[in-house]
């Protein structure tokens, strides 16, 4: 497949002027979009994302959030299946040495099943997973 992973940290980039990654991040994101690949994330980054916007900024700006991603053609949605949980927990047992979040595991799981390589994110996890990461 063809497309960009956005993690949380992306889209909270891309949402949030202050952030120190906004800037390259929305460039990242929109070349992206005018190259006509499609953005992918997962339910679980949703979730997170959500959260974050809402404890960092606002409700209304995780309402903003919601409403510009929630009708996007533009978007894949990925979800949480069993088998996908089950590769994740594994994972996330299985690096003793990292702190990766489980999150970050379920979006690793995603992101290999899906053949994807780029990530819009400034969370140096996926890169010690060996994905480039995007700005």
């Amino acid at each position: 497949m063809r497309g960009l992973f956005v993690d949380t940290a992306g889209w909270v980039a891309c949402a949030d002027a202050a952030d120190p990654s906004h800037a390259g991040a929305v460039v990242a994101r929109d070349t992206v979009l005018r190259r006509n690949l499609l953005l992918v994330t997962s339910d679980y980054v949703v979730d997170e994302t959500l959260t974050l916007l809402r404890t960092k900024l606002s409700l209304a700006v995780a309402r903003a959030w919601w409403e510009q991603i929630e009708p996007s053609t533009r978007l894949r949605w990925e979800l949480l299946t069993p088998a996908r949980l089950e590769k994740a927990r594994g994972m996330f047992f299985q690096f003793r040495d990292k702190d990766f979040s489980f999150t970050d595991c379920t979006s690793f799981v995603i992101m290999r099943e899906l053949r994807l390589d780029r990530v819009l994110t400034s969370d140096a996890h996926f890169q010690q997973m060996g994905f480039e990461m995007l700005p």
